[in-house]
């Protein structure tokens, strides 16, 4: 089993950033991939961005890849999402999310095997 613990989310005001974190402990060494993936009210859970857990090529959202960016510090056991830029648009639940499946990212949540509670961020205008 992996254990997936979000933090870092809040309220900001429009323009601002901030910065979640994901601690990820249990099997680590099952993991192949982690994201990011958030959530509003009625709507689908939609893909953030990716990273391998051994490092590699990163994806993102087209819609926030010039804002966001996902890093990974192994020696922490801990995936980051740094969001710059923010807008009123981006107010969700964020959650991180693994994959110990080898293979191209992919942006579905159901192939993702484990997944955090989720945090909360509000981006007021």
């Amino acid at each position: 089993q992996v254990q997936l613990v979000e933090s870092g989310g809040g309220l900001v005001q429009a323009g601002g950033s901030l910065r979640l974190s994901c601690v990820v402990s249990g099997r680590t060494g099952s993991v192949y991939r982690m994201a990011w993936f958030r959530q509003t009210p009625g709507k689908e859970r939609e893909f953030v961005a990716a990273i391998p857990w051994s490092g590699g090529r990163t994806d993102y959202s087209e819609a926030m890849r010039a804002r966001f960016t996902i890093s990974r510090d192994n020696a922490k056991n801990t995936v980051s999402l740094q969001m710059n830029s923010l807008i009123p648009e981006d107010t969700a639940i964020y959650y991180c999310a693994a994959d110990r499946t080898i293979g191209m990212i992919t942006t579905r949540p159901a192939a993702y095997d484990y997944w955090g509670q989720g945090t909360q961020v509000t981006v007021s205008s």
